[in-house]
């Protein structure tokens, strides 16, 4: 053997040339590489939401790795429960696949529901609940079975602080705040390497920090707490100044557009990232098969690359479509704050879809107008904002090449930008049954002394045998090909045959039947075998001594029952007040947002922007509430004040 080796930094390159003989005849072999050592490989999961049975399942068959999903009760999307039998069947399907199931508890519990609550996580823990998604740290004090507990975004999870609080008490994950950026999250991941950072990727925003918004309970006695939002950030505002003068009328002046941080899954997972999370538990099925098959691509293309990150689940997924998040509902995009305030992040308009850009309209006639851009086809469904800066939608009865005949002729002027906010066909694609999730296996037919054997190794790594009993005859013809062609029929089973070996001492004959038997018993204790491979965590929050980083807590504390007070008490909180739900506080900051309306309305002081009107600014709504602004220019926050009664 001859070795040659040259330094590189990083690594020694390194040359190996073997020279062998083999029946007279030399070989020469040779072997390139580095010797740096590959970083420790990471499993990265892809969340997807659950509305549903059919939801998850749907997510699961187009590349999530996990699911989260509202249970009857007690999670803030409360027009989004689903009974304990649905969560198991969801458990069952995506445990087959090595995914998991987490289940949103991530409320304010009060003292009166705490024997609800702990019935209700025994009968989770016993359907085969993979996590619980938690708000109240009440939770983790009650009698509960030994389910891991996820911090959920609820929690107002922004500062390194914070996590090392979560993380010292024994949360194994963090669900950060949307609001921050690449860096922050970072610098989180630094300070608890060993805690799984989940982070939001994509969706709806919502303009306050998660758990910090009492709008909707102090206007209309629905709580977010509670998951009874009413949505106050999508109302439109008149924004008035001190002496009255308007400076916008009837804007959406706290709408977001969307998350979309697509083009940003690298650095995110360089930044510590775990999980990527995509909103929607309100979200029809078609949108999540869609949004989940585009960031699995992402996912996977990232992947190929860097072999340090792997998923966190098996299973190939095959959508008979080309995903397209413009094609789902959206209020325009945002990367939101991953590199901190840049762009237009508001959504002023309209808090509806808007979809995606298609042109603009050139020519308006009676019954139809022309457009240029793209293309749009029969049963489209389009908008356009008129110039009342209102968001008008209408549908497409006909198309003849660039002539749209709508069923009911909108307001269009030429010039007008139009969206597609519904594509006929491609929801006619989403529609129809996608290729189910498979899992690569690999058999071996081979005989035994007095039959025949059939094996199989799966990508999950569950491996299996089976044997019949035949009495072996000669064959009168080869039986390589049907064997093949027989073992191969796994269609309405959950795997997909990549490969089949075929050892046999003699040519012996084999029927069909004999193999679809082989078959479906290899196929009955490989599925058995992954229902005994699902690993459970057990855990516990611990007992630890870690202070809060606070000592006092106001109403932002959300302390809603004995269980949760006791919990801060004993973790260094020496007063902690009763949440807003319980005591309205007069005059309390209803909202705290990154989102700027000085910014976004061009009037930013950093930017040494002016306006000319009379501050404090006030929104006031349509049935005439009136609420101040706070603007926090050195820390780049806006508040929203209730006025006092």
């Amino acid at each position: 053997m001859f070795l040659f080796h040259q330094k590189n930094h990083g690594g020694t390159w390194f040359l190996q040339i073997f020279l062998f003989r083999s029946r007279g005849c030399a070989f020469f072999r040779i072997f390139a590489g580095n010797n740096k050592v590959m970083p420790q490989q990471r499993k990265i999961e892809l969340l997807a939401p659950a509305k549903n049975l059919e939801t998850g399942i749907a997510a699961i068959d187009h590349g999530a790795d996990a699911v989260y999903i509202g249970a009857a009760q007690f999670g803030a999307r409360k027009a989004a429960g689903n009974s304990v039998e649905d969560i198991s069947r969801l458990a069952e399907y995506a445990h087959l696949f090595g995914a998991k199931v987490y289940v949103t508890l991530n409320t304010i519990i009060y003292d009166s529901e705490v024997q609800d609550v702990e019935r209700l996580v025994a009968e989770l823990y016993n359907a085969g609940a993979d996590a619980l998604i938690v708000q109240d740290m009440g939770v983790g004090g009650m009698n509960i079975p030994p389910i891991p507990l996820h911090a959920s975004t609820q929690m107002d999870n922004r500062t390194v602080e914070k996590a090392r609080f979560l993380a010292g008490v024994g949360f194994p994950r963090i669900v950060l705040a949307r609001e921050l950026s690449l860096e922050q999250i970072k610098e989180i991941h630094d300070a608890v390497p060993d805690t799984e950072l989940e982070v939001f990727v994509h969706g709806a925003l919502c303009v306050s920090y998660s758990g910090q918004c009492y709008a909707s309970q102090h206007c209309f006695g629905r709580s977010a707490n509670r998951g009874e939002c009413a949505q106050f950030c999508r109302l439109a505002f008149d924004l008035v100044d001190a002496d009255g003068n308007v400076a916008a009328r009837g804007r959406h002046l706290l709408s977001l557009k969307d998350m979309n941080r697509s083009e940003h899954i690298e650095e995110m997972l360089d930044a510590g990232v775990t999980s990527f999370k995509i909103e929607g538990r309100l979200k029809d099925v078609s949108y999540v098969k869609n949004v989940t098959a585009y960031y699995r691509a992402k996912l996977d293309e990232v992947m190929a690359r860097r072999k340090e990150y792997i998923r966190s689940s098996y299973g190939c997924c095959t959508p008979q479509f080309v995903p397209s998040p413009d094609k789902s509902f959206n209020r325009g995009f945002t990367d939101y704050l991953l590199y901190g305030k840049r762009g237009d992040m508001a959504s002023f308009d309209t808090p509806k879809s808007k979809g995606e850009y298609m042109g603009r309209v050139k020519f308006v006639s009676r019954d139809y107008f022309t457009v240029t851009g793209g293309v749009f086809n029969n049963g489209d469904g389009a908008c356009f904002i008129a110039r009342d800066g209102r968001l008008q939608g209408f549908h497409i009865n006909r198309v003849e090449g660039n002539r749209i005949y709508p069923q009911g002729m909108p307001a269009v002027e030429s010039g007008d930008e139009l969206f597609r906010n519904y594509d006929c066909a491609f929801e006619r694609q989403l529609s129809r049954p996608d290729a189910p999730r498979k899992i690569a296996l690999n058999l071996c037919f081979s005989e035994s002394s007095d039959g025949f054997v059939l094996s199989g190794k799966d990508e999950g790594g569950a491996e299996c045998s089976v044997k019949l009993t035949f009495e072996k005859q000669p064959a009168r013809s080869p039986q390589r090909s049907n064997i093949v062609t027989q073992l191969q029929k796994w269609g309405g089973t959950p795997f997909a045959v990549t490969g089949v070996n075929v050892e046999m001492s003699e040519e012996w004959f084999v029927p069909s039947s004999l193999l679809s038997d082989l078959r479906r018993s290899l196929c009955d204790s490989l599925l058995e075998k992954h229902k005994g491979m699902v690993e459970r965590t057990d855990m516990r929050l611990n007992e630890s001594s870690v202070p809060y980083p606070l000592d006092v807590l106001d109403y932002k504390g959300n302390v809603a029952n004995g269980k949760a007070a006791a919990f801060y008490h004993a973790h260094g909180v020496v007063k902690s007040d009763a949440a807003y739900e319980l005591a309205p506080v007069d005059g309390a900051v209803l909202m705290f947002c990154k989102h700027c309306i000085k910014y976004s309305m061009g009037w930013c002081t950093k930017n040494g922007s002016k306006h000319g009107f009379k501050e404090p600014f006030y929104l006031v709504s349509g049935d005439g509430k009136r609420f101040r602004l706070s603007f926090d220019c050195r820390n780049c926050q806006m508040q929203v004040i209730a006025e006092r009664q």
